[in-house]
């Protein structure tokens, strides 16, 4: 079995626009996404850093880019057996497994982005990943301080903790005393927390309205770190991570246990290649691999 995997936030990177454009179909799907969001997606990608890494700008990019990166591997004959997404992929798996079309998951992720934004300002949220540290001592660390969570399970020795400015500072100077390592993350909010509790409503009020299909493959959701088919449990559990954790190496860990035997990162960069790295070697490739080595097996003599 071949599992999907759809990267988050913190994937983009300025000049984008250019290496994607070059894909056969990818003029389309921009074109698409200046229809949709009345953005110059191609321009917006190829800016500077600090534009781009804008909530409302970073998602809709990611989304288009691996969506083009996706559309690349179908054509190619390469096609997944289960899907998943870490935090905003898990949109992008959505529209992958026909749950909606591309033009609404890209209003989707943008409008997502924008509420994410309107919850907590730019500046006053936070968050660190933790490197090598016990998960439990963690937890039990941080227990008592109000505005701190842990965000995301990215792997066993990665965990990620997300809050108010105050308390992740505090937290960070607790956990520094028996961590391997601390990473100030440079992000625009504290995501996966309770604290964009309002983005959640917002969105629910948006999918209100949206029809969900049944997926094509099954899609293993970040907050349950569990495979569904079932449209309305899909909806459910896209608007919970919003404000509640992604359980990332739980879910890699479901997809390995139900016969999954390599991984695709359909996206920019290489992140989730090498979390899943940590929990399982060698079973991850970054979707330009997959595709370099299909072009050489359709370009060896017979």
């Amino acid at each position: 079995m071949t599992a999907f995997v759809f990267p988050g936030q913190g994937s983009q990177y300025s000049g984008m626009g250019k290496e994607f454009m070059s894909y056969p179909r990818a003029r389309y799907f921009f074109e698409r996404a200046k229809e949709v969001l009345g953005i110059d997606m191609y321009q917006l990608m190829n800016s500077d850093e600090e534009i781009l890494k804008i909530t409302e700008n970073a998602q809709p990019a990611i989304y288009l880019a691996s969506y083009i990166a996706f559309d690349e591997l179908v054509r190619n004959g390469v096609v997944p057996n289960i899907v998943a997404g870490h935090s905003l992929g898990e949109y992008t798996a959505l529209a992958a497994a026909d749950v909606y079309d591309f033009d609404l998951g890209l209003y989707l992720v943008r409008k997502r982005g924008e509420y994410i934004s309107q919850a907590v300002p730019p500046g006053l949220g936070s968050m660190a990943a933790v490197l090598g540290v016990n998960l439990s001592k963690l937890e039990q660390t941080i227990s008592d301080i109000d505005g701190v969570w842990v965000a995301n399970y990215n792997a066993p020795d990665q965990i990620v903790i997300s809050g108010s400015v105050e308390a992740v500072k505090k937290a960070v100077e607790r956990i520094k005393t028996f961590a391997k390592r601390v990473i100030e993350l440079k992000v625009s909010g504290p995501f996966h927390t309770p604290l964009l509790e309002s983005a959640r409503e917002k969105m629910a009020r948006e999918l209100r309205g949206v029809k969900f299909r049944r997926p094509r493959w099954p899609i293993v959701m970040n907050s349950t770190a569990k495979e569904t088919t079932d449209p309305e449990e899909i909806r459910e559990n896209v608007l919970a991570q919003i404000s509640g954790p992604v359980r990332w190496y739980q879910s890699v860990e479901r997809m390995i246990s139900l016969g999954v035997h390599s991984f695709a990162e359909v996206g920019p960069q290489k992140v989730l290649t090498n979390l899943i790295k940590k929990i399982s070697p060698k079973r991850c490739k970054h979707f330009s691999e997959i595709l370099a080595e299909e072009r050489r097996l359709i370009s060896e003599p017979v």
